[in-house]
């Protein structure tokens, strides 16, 4: 047990305090009660502005006592082997971990890029050069060895065994199946104006059934479910957009593909492009899938990961979501609050912490081949680089995939195999 003495017991302090002690088996009991404190056994750090005999004495940053969301000054000093966040000349790790697990720094900067997601380039992170580490595990390690070292005594740490999930958003089931009426001849129509004789064909075998569609890879995602994965699968159901094109939710035979695979796997929901300007559409999507599943849906993750804190947040929350796995980058690789665990958001605005787990992703494959162009090669060894940093420090190392990306089909030729690879280093 570890007694901590502080002048003021506040949410922020507890939320950072089970992330670093709890979750990794130590038990911890903060007061207030300066007598109290002194009087007690064991472990003993004070986390005041004031010294105090005979215990561990570490001066906060104001971070986990403010109640409002306000700018500081923020520097890096070593702390423990590690490079930690300064907070007005005070480095606190706590504070450090608060300020990337509640993604702190996207309430106050609006930049965004071109479809209006959180800009990576003027993240903590990407300034520092941490994108690519779990900086909250290594900062929560750092502080359990300092603790361990003024203590004189290990204090003993728990580690749960590394958990893959691959996950897959199906945007578009089929290439050309279910893609009836308008939408099949206004493709046949294009496909003759670019004199794409190639795909012409395609589209004709696979309408009179002599091939299999392109897009359909449904086997791979069950047999990975059969495997022994914890397999999620986010669908698209919005209407009829530019950048919503899946087949409609009304047919029967793209519902029967839903069921099917929620056999195998947690299917969630895959809110569309425009449900994050209209609050109305979410809760419509939502219920849709609903409907085909008979049950309800508790998973999501935003199409084109189009996440706007607080705003996305506070729509699922309200529409039931209780599981969100849009914690990540599209345009690199990594960790985008500073961990692999799942954790709840803390909703700043509200000073809270809500009901809703987030669950960070670690790469996508459309990050690996679209926007930094790697080979498959290349692809393969930066994910053991993420793999390995997720197994050292622990955690749920996630992953996007789509139907479409996994049959070396087009411009995806030959990624299957990172696929496999992936799942291979379990």
């Amino acid at each position: 047990m570890i007694r901590i003495y502080v002048d003021q017991v506040s949410e922020r302090l507890l939320y950072v305090l089970d992330f670093v002690l709890r979750d990794r088996g130590i038990e911890y009991a903060v007061t207030n009660d300066r007598l109290f404190f002194l009087d007690s056994q064991g472990v003993r750090l004070n986390y005041s502005e004031y010294e105090l005999p005979d215990v561990i004495n570490f001066k906060p940053a104001s971070v986990l006592f403010d109640e409002d969301i306000r700018k500081y000054e923020i520097a890096t000093e070593d702390f423990e082997g590690e490079e930690c966040l300064c907070f007005d000349g005070t480095d606190d790790p706590l504070a450090s971990i608060f300020y990337l697990l509640s993604r702190y720094e996207e309430y106050l900067i609006p930049a965004v890029d071109n479809h209006d997601r959180f800009d990576m380039t003027k993240s903590l992170q990407v300034r520092y050069g941490w994108v690519e580490k779990v900086m909250c595990d290594r900062w929560a390690e750092a502080f359990i060895r300092y603790l361990s070292r003024h203590a004189n005594d290990e204090i003993a740490v728990f580690k749960p065994p590394l958990t893959m999930v691959p996950t897959f958003d199906i945007d578009n089931a089929y290439a050309f199946q279910l893609k009836e009426g308008v939408r099949h001849w206004g493709a046949m129509a294009k496909d003759y104006m670019k004199r794409d004789r190639i795909r012409l064909s395609e589209r004709r075998q696979v309408m009179s059934g002599a091939r299999k569609d392109p897009y359909d890879t449904y086997e791979l995602i069950e047999s990975t479910s059969d495997e022994g994965f914890d397999v999620k699968v986010f669908w698209l159901l919005g209407d009829y957009r530019a950048y919503d094109r899946n087949i409609s939710f009304r047919d029967p035979r793209h519902q029967r593909l839903i069921r099917r695979i929620a056999q195998k796997a947690t299917v969630g929901i895959h809110p569309s492009y425009r449900s994050n300007a209209y609050n109305s559409f979410l809760s419509e999507e939502k219920q849709r899938l609903e409907q085909i599943l008979g049950h309800s849906v508790l998973h999501s993750r935003q199409h084109f990961l189009k996440l706007s804190i607080p705003m996305t947040y506070h729509r699922l929350l309200k529409s039931g979501i209780k599981h969100d796995f849009t914690m990540g980058m599209a345009d690199r690789v990594g960790f985008r609050a500073g961990t692999s665990r799942p954790f709840k958001w803390f909703d700043l605005e509200k000073d809270c912490v809500t009901e809703l787990v987030i669950h960070p992703f670690a790469y996508m494959d459309g990050t690996l081949n679209e926007y930094l162009d790697f080979r498959p090669e290349e692809a393969m060894s930066k994910i053991s680089s993420l793999y390995d940093e997720v197994r050292h420090f622990g955690g749920e190392f996630t992953f996007i995939w789509h139907n479409e990306t996994i049959g070396d089909y087009g411009k995806w030729e030959g990624w299957k195999k990172v696929f496999e690879f992936t799942l291979s280093l379990k």
